[in-house]
């Protein structure tokens, strides 16, 4: 791929306070508009409008240039000269501009005139800055640069771990579709060949995850909080939930969903003629059909999901017609790029940017449907004229992605000519929404416990792990793999890079799962209300977005339990096509 250039994208949006074509990459060039920006004098109303949006302007070219430099990186973090660019934006330019930054907040706080401004316009980021000036310390900046860079090195460390098998060296991500191959031997030694690779850097991984942990808890203790956890949610601005219910989510899931999983698991099992499953048995299909290949080429792959966005309504066809025009997208796997999936916003374009590993996957169409359901959202709220404004919470932009795998069921014909194999993937993906839950419920209980009992061994952080998973995990049977199954947190990378971020996927899910009810009963209704839903960014509590979306910000055992029901109905309409 093209290295991602941001001066070969439109300008839709042209600056007015910065310079034309200045880049933010250096302190040289940053410091003297923070310290005008600091210094100017702010007489009335009308000044500190027009201060707060060059603010703004200044914060999007900063956020971009940091975003293109992490996109590079990513792409390909075996390249010294993306990885130091990377490093010095964090080191020079990113670390020193935030207490300057922290210096603004304060000037717009303490302003007098920012009585003046329209309280019902303003009382959402008035809630986020006195929230973050309560937060912010000066000496977690450092600490927080070094959590970055500890971030940069999980991802160099995951990215680099490959195999050899029949003579090929292949990254781990390509050895996933072994695991749906119906040869069982294969799926094993596979299996077992990448588990055995991980188990390698066992000690490395739980080595750099304890230096993290002693640096979030050193943050939280700066700022005035007895624990990591507690100091997250308010960081990550929770307003309309807690811990509380968080652990009643995990109950929850554990109640209401893992029964459903352990009786697909059995039908699985039986199907497949196996007393028991081992984990080598999940992914296969059941009835021993071959692998569903959706693509053979990145070309197809985009292709498809192109016309899938598009059925569901034209406007997303042509938004992802725009990324393709302009290398907004790199999708498959090769040696050096980093593991997983992402979209990103450039925040000064206020245009999106994809990121994954394409192998031929069902999965990766998923992937792609789901990255560009947040692509969609950037696009929907690119027009909100105030910048804080064009990000919602992050538990509804898993809903903008979410819904968009469903959504896209009905016409996986883009994929699969035959409705037996449409069938088959769209029933695979429920399966999965209902196994992910529980999954999601582990993560999060288990970051819970991580940050409560600081002190823990990593000894006793796994086998806290295992006690998760015998409560909230499948069936299968994990003899003589224990070991595996005690590190399998390893490649959950949100527990090493985005802490605490991961709740908001089971809250999201339950709000994807209500704008598939919706489109299924009102049609063009539902996806207008969903399209609302995108449009209003961050303008409005957590609770006013979902319901501005047509749905309910609920993720209690009674909104589980009925949309549990709804897609075991359609599970077993699928099951009779496929």
């Amino acid at each position: 791929m093209a290295s991602l250039d941001p001066e070969k994208l439109p300008h839709d949006f042209p600056r007015h306070y910065l310079p034309q074509g200045v880049r933010l990459g250096s302190w040289e060039t940053l410091r003297p508009l923070l310290e005008e920006l600091e210094h100017r004098p702010l007489s009335s109303t009308d000044d500190l409008e027009k201060w707060l949006a060059d603010l703004q302007e200044l914060e999007e070219a900063l956020d971009e240039e940091g975003s293109v430099r992490y996109v590079r990186m990513t792409c390909q973090t075996d390249d010294p000269a993306l990885e130091g660019q990377y490093l010095q934006f964090l080191e020079e330019v990113a670390e020193p501009a935030k207490p300057r930054f922290f210096a603004l907040m304060k000037k717009y706080w303490e302003c007098p005139h920012r009585t003046g401004l329209s309280a019902a316009d303003f009382r959402l980021y008035n809630r986020s800055v006195e929230n973050q000036l309560a937060l912010y310390r000066e000496e977690n900046t450092p600490l927080e640069t070094k959590l970055d860079k500890l971030s940069q090195q999980y991802q160099k460390l995951s990215g680099s771990l490959t195999v050899v098998y029949e003579g090929q060296e292949k990254t781990l991500q390509q050895m996933g579709p072994y695991q749906e191959s119906t040869d069982r031997r294969q799926r094993e030694e596979t299996w077992r060949l990448v588990a055995q690779r991980r188990l390698k850097d066992k000690d490395a991984f739980e080595a750099l995850f304890d230096e993290m942990r002693g640096l979030r808890g050193e943050i939280a203790k700066n700022a005035g909080f007895p624990n990591y956890r507690d100091y997250m949610f308010r960081r990550k601005e929770r307003f309309d939930y807690g811990p509380k219910d968080c652990e009643d989510f995990h109950e929850s899931a554990a109640k209401a969903v893992r029964p459903l999983v352990l009786e697909i698991q059995k039908k699985r099992a039986q199907k497949m003629g196996l007393p028991s499953l081992r984990p080598w048995d999940l992914s296969v299909d059941p009835q021993g059909l071959a692998p569903l290949k959706p693509f053979e080429s990145t070309d197809q792959l985009t292709a498809g999901c192109q016309k899938i966005l598009g059925q569901v309504d034209p406007e997303f066809g042509a938004h992802f017609q725009k990324m393709r025009d302009l290398g907004l997208l790199d999708l498959e796997s090769r040696k050096g790029k980093a593991p997983g999936g992402y979209n990103t916003t450039l925040s000064e374009a206020r245009l999106p940017f994809i990121f994954m590993n394409s192998v031929g996957l069902d999965g990766d169409m998923r992937t792609l449907l789901h990255e560009g359901g947040h692509a969609l959202h950037a696009f929907a709220s690119r027009t909100i004229p105030f910048s804080p404004y064009r990000h919602a919470p992050m538990e509804f932009c898993e809903v903008a992605s979410m819904s968009m795998e469903l959504l896209a069921d009905p016409y996986l014909e883009a994929f699969y000519p035959s409705p037996k194999d449409a069938a088959r993937s769209a029933r695979k993906h429920l399966e999965d929404v209902i196994t992910l839950l529980p999954w999601i419920a582990t993560i999060d209980a288990f970051q819970h416990w991580i940050y409560t009992h600081p002190d823990h061994t990593p000894s006793q952080r796994s086998d806290h792990w295992i006690a998760l998973r015998d409560r909230l995990g499948g069936g299968e049977d994990w003899t003589g793999l224990e070991e595996a199954r005690r590190s399998l947190w390893h490649r959950q990378l949100h527990i090493f890079e985005v802490p605490f971020y991961y709740i908001e996927y089971g809250i999201a899910q339950l709000g994807a799962l209500q704008v598939w009810k919706n489109v299924r009963e009102k049609g063009r209704a539902g996806v207008e209300a969903y399209k609302k839903g995108l449009a209003v960014g961050g303008s409005q509590t957590l609770p006013e977005i979902f319901k501005s979306a047509g749905i309910q910000f609920d993720f209690s055992l009674r909104m589980i339990e009925p949309l549990m029901e709804e897609v075991q109905k359609e599970l077993q309409k699928l099951d009779k096509i496929s």
